[in-house]
C-alpha cells in the first residue's frame, strides 16, 4: 500500500481548486494595478492621505504602489493568508482523517508502523503545499513581469515566495501537530484559531512599534513583504526560527500520533 499515492489521489480535486484560486487571486489583484496605471491615477498620493491604521489594515504601508512589484507586495498579504489557511487545514485533516471518519482500522490493519503512516501523510501534505507554492510563484512572476513590462527585478518576488513556503510548512505542521495531540474534530478549528490570532497580532505590531518584540511569535511577520522586496533577502534569524519550530512540530506530531489510542 502506497500511502503517499493514496493521499495524493484523494487530494486531486481540492488541490486543483486551490491552485485555480491562487491564480485568480493574483490575476485579479494585478489587474486592478493595470487598470489604475492605465488611468494615470496616483495611488501613492491616495494612500499617503490615509491614516496609518487604515494603511495597515489594507496592507498598503511601506510600498511604492506606482510599481507592479510594490503593488504585488500589497496583494501578497492576502495570498499569504489564503495559502496559510490551506496549509493548516491540510495538516490537521491529513492526520485526523481516518480517526475522524472512523476508518483508522484501514491503516492499522496493514503491516505498516505508525511512524511510517505519519511520515507518508506529512510527505503527501508537504507535496501539496509545494505545488500550491509553485503555482503561486509562477503566477506571481508572470503577472508582475507582464504589468511591469519587464522593467522590474523579479528576484525579490521569488525570494518572498520562498519565505511564503516556509510559512506554509510551519502552519502545515502546526495543524498536523494539533491533530496528533487533540481530538481530530477540534484540530482544524484550533489551527485556524491560532492562525487568525497570529494574523491579527501582525497588524497590531505594525500599528505599534513598541510591540516589535512580538514579531518572533507570529509567522506573518517573519518575511514581511516590504522588508523582503526592498532587501531581496530573508532575514537569517527568522529562517532559523522557522526551521526550529518546524522541527519541533514534526517531533510532536510523531510523538503524539504514536502515543494516541486511535478510535476506530
Amino acid at each position: 500500500m502506497n500511502i503517499w499515492m493514496r493521499e495524493m489521489r484523494m487530494a486531486q480535486k481540492p488541490l486543483l481548486l486551490w491552485c485555480i484560486g491562487v491564480i485568480l487571486l493574483v490575476a485579479s489583484g494585478m489587474a486592478k494595478y493595470g487598470g489604475m496605471s492605465a488611468s494615470g491615477q496616483s495611488m501613492q498620493d491616495l494612500i499617503a492621505a490615509m491614516p496609518k491604521s487604515l494603511q495597515v489594515m489594507m496592507g498598503m504601508g511601506g510600498f511604492d504602489l506606482s510599481t507592479a512589484r510594490g503593488y504585488y507586495g500589497v496583494l501578497y498579504l492576502y495570498l499569504l493568508l489564503a495559502v496559510s489557511i490551506h496549509a493548516v487545514m491540510l495538516g490537521a485533516n491529513s492526520i485526523a482523517r481516518e480517526e475522524r471518519d472512523r476508518t483508522a482500522e484501514f491503516l492499522l490493519a496493514k503491516p505498516v508502523s505508525r511512524h511510517r503512516v505519519v511520515g507518508a501523510k506529512l510527505a503527501a501534505a508537504a507535496s501539496q503545499v509545494l505545488i500550491v507554492n509553485a503555482v503561486s510563484l509562477a503566477a506571481s512572476l508572470q503577472l508582475v513581469q507582464y504589468y511591469s513590462k519587464g522593467k522590474e527585478d523579479l528576484g525579490p518576488v521569488a525570494v518572498l515566495l520562498g519565505g511564503m513556503l516556509l510559512v506554509q510548512l510551519l502552519f502545515l505542521h502546526l495543524g498536523a501537530c494539533l491533530a496528533a495531540a487533540i481530538l481530530p474534530q477540534r484540530a482544524a478549528a484550533a489551527g485556524a484559531g491560532i492562525l487568525l490570532i497570529t494574523f491579527f497580532l501582525s497588524f497590531l505590531i505594525q500599528l505599534n512599534e513598541n510591540l516589535a518584540c512580538l514579531r518572533y511569535i507570529t509567522p506573518f511577520q517573519y518575511y514581511e513583504a516590504s522588508r523582503v522586496l526592498s532587501s531581496g533577502r530573508l532575514e537569517p534569524v527568522f529562517v532559523g526560527l522557522s526551521l526550529l519550530l518546524l522541527g519541533i512540530f514534526i517531533i510532536l506530531t510523531y510523538a503524539g500520533f504514536h502515543k494516541r489510542d486511535l478510535r476506530v
